[in-house]
C-alpha cells in the first residue's frame, strides 16, 4: 500500500507561482511512475505531468515551459512547481503514483488563479 498526502494549493493571482507537494508513505520503493493530474469544474480529469522512475518527464502542452515536476531521491515526495499561472489553470490537482500492481491517488488540492 502507498498513502499520498498533498499540500500547497491555494489562491494566487495570474502570473504568480505555487508549488504543490505530495508526500508518499508505505511501500514507496515500489513506485515506478509519479504523475500530477488536474480536474477543473465540469471538465474531465487531465494529465498534467509525469516523471518515470528513471527521471524522464513529460508535460501536457498547456503547461510546458511553466510547470516542472520533480521528486526527492527517495521518491517519498513529488513536487509540481507551477509558474506563470493562468486563470485556466484553476482546478483540483491530484497526485498519482503507480506501482507494478496498481495506482494510488492523493486526495486533491485546490488551486485557484484569479485574473
Amino acid at each position: 500500500q502507498v498513502q499520498l498526502v498533498e499540500s500547497g494549493g491555494g489562491l494566487v493571482q495570474a502570473g504568480g507561482s505555487l508549488r504543490l507537494s505530495c508526500a508518499a508513505s508505505g511501500r514507496i520503493f515500489s513506485i515506478n511512475i509519479m504523475r500530477w493530474y488536474r480536474q477543473a469544474p465540469g471538465k474531465q480529469r487531465e494529465l498534467v505531468a509525469t516523471m518515470t522512475s528513471g527521471g524522464s518527464t513529460n508535460y501536457a502542452d498547456s503547461v510546458k515551459g511553466r510547470f516542472t515536476i520533480s521528486r526527492t531521491n527517495a521518491k517519498d515526495t513529488v513536487y509540481l512547481q507551477m509558474n506563470s499561472l493562468k486563470p485556466e489553470d484553476t482546478a483540483v490537482y491530484y497526485c498519482y503514483v503507480e506501482t507494478q500492481y496498481r495506482g494510488y491517488w492523493g486526495q486533491g488540492t485546490q488551486v485557484t488563479v484569479s485574473s
